[in-house]
């Protein structure tokens, strides 16, 4: 393993990181080099949360970084309160910790309003924004609701405007939490919510803590760039705190001589240290957390991988980046049920990288389809 440099004066010049270094760098971060022992609310917040727009990815996210990770782990800290889905980072529903929402949620607020702002304003033109909200928190504090039933609630307050419009200024303006079973593996319903500080018990922080952000991205995701940092959050104006932070950073540049920051007190992986195949769930956060993804993503993948309706799809990790797609299909053949991984690469795979693949793939089906009586790998593509 090769240590840091000390942090460098301002005459001399940053080392030089390849791509395939950070390729390294972020994948040991990720806990994805090898499985991590570590619990899963250690682990969601060691992450900085997990993209949960969808219910279920944050479950394939972290069997793919945990050793013997089960979905019932993630289920009872949904169902104790200890992890929560909120909207966060780029306006998007997150899974975190409890405790870091508290303190995230005010760090946001003003990208989550000019998100708000560019997509409502013309239709709200001359609503009581303020208004609306209040009565938005008294109905959701009384009973979790969905966005229907809560935009069906407030028109008398705004008549003759859309409902689903006016639930929109509540999801922008208050921390509503999708509460379960909403997120719970093998269970449906539709997404209802109330606010972190009724479901929590305890109020959001009254400190706005950006430079705290900046260094829990960092940790998950450096090195990086202030565009990246602002890819990843949604925030603008990051670069004045990067500034204030700089004297406790490492800084390196990329290969196009970019500025890159970094925790000091972190070691950078060996750029040819081996790692295993992985499978990366729909709208996994290493996808979607850089300006530049090409320390994960190569270029020429990108649309293959990332839709134009805004879905992100589940990917394979060859070699540390991304190669092909994955999916999961049960089939009911007569009395019995055949669950089967379609693995599609986007390039010749090695003899040696399909068996890994495989390996890794009839233990993704075990943990995703424990009950179906046959599993079957399928390897789809030109290849």
């Amino acid at each position: 393993m090769e240590k840091n440099p000390l942090q460098r004066s301002a005459s001399m010049e940053p080392r030089r990181l390849s791509r395939k270094a950070l390729n390294r760098a972020l994948l040991d971060r990720q806990l994805l080099i090898s499985r991590s022992g570590m619990g899963v609310l250690d682990a969601i917040g060691h992450l900085a949360g997990l993209q949960s727009q969808s219910p279920l990815p944050p479950y394939f996210a972290l069997w793919t970084r945990l050793h013997d990770f089960r979905q019932e782990q993630l289920a009872e800290l949904l169902v104790s309160r200890q992890a929560i889905r909120i909207s966060l980072m780029r306006s998007t529903i997150h899974l975190v910790s409890a405790e870091d929402c508290l303190w995230m949620r005010p760090v946001l607020q003003p990208m989550l309003d000019q998100a708000f702002r560019s997509a409502y304003r013309k239709r709200l033109e001359g609503v009581d924004l303020d208004r609306i909200a209040e009565a938005s928190r008294v109905h959701v504090e009384q009973a979790p609701l969905s966005f229907q039933e809560l935009g069906e609630l407030l028109s008398p307050l705004a008549p003759g405007r859309e409902p689903g419009a006016l639930a929109q200024i509540s999801r922008a303006v208050l921390p509503l939490v999708q509460v379960p079973p909403r997120g719970i593996w093998g269970k449906s319903g539709q997404a209802r919510h109330t606010t972190a500080e009724a479901w929590l018990g305890r109020p959001l922080a009254q400190t706005i803590e950006p430079e705290k952000l900046i260094l829990r991205y960092l940790a998950a995701f450096g090195p990086a760039s202030i565009k990246d940092m602002q890819a990843w959050c949604g925030l603008t104006g990051l670069r004045a705190h990067v500034q204030r932070l700089r004297d406790q950073l490492v800084i390196y540049r990329d290969d196009n001589g970019i500025e890159l920051f970094d925790l000091a007190d972190i070691t950078l992986p060996d750029p040819d240290t081996p790692v295993p195949p992985r499978f990366l769930s729909e709208f996994d956060n290493m996808l979607l957390s850089y300006a530049d993804r090409s320390r994960i993503l190569p270029d020429e993948y990108k649309p293959l991988v990332f839709t134009v309706n805004g879905i992100i799809k589940a990917t394979i990790l060859v070699d540390g980046f991304v190669s092909g797609l994955w999916r999961l299909e049960t089939v009911k053949e007569k009395d019995c049920v055949l669950a089967v991984l379609h693995i599609e690469p986007f390039r010749e795979l090695s003899a040696a990288e399909k068996e890994a693949l495989a390996d890794e793939g009839e233990r993704l089906l075990a943990f995703a389809e424990p009950e179906a009586a046959q599993r079957e790998i399928r390897f789809g593509g030109d290849y």
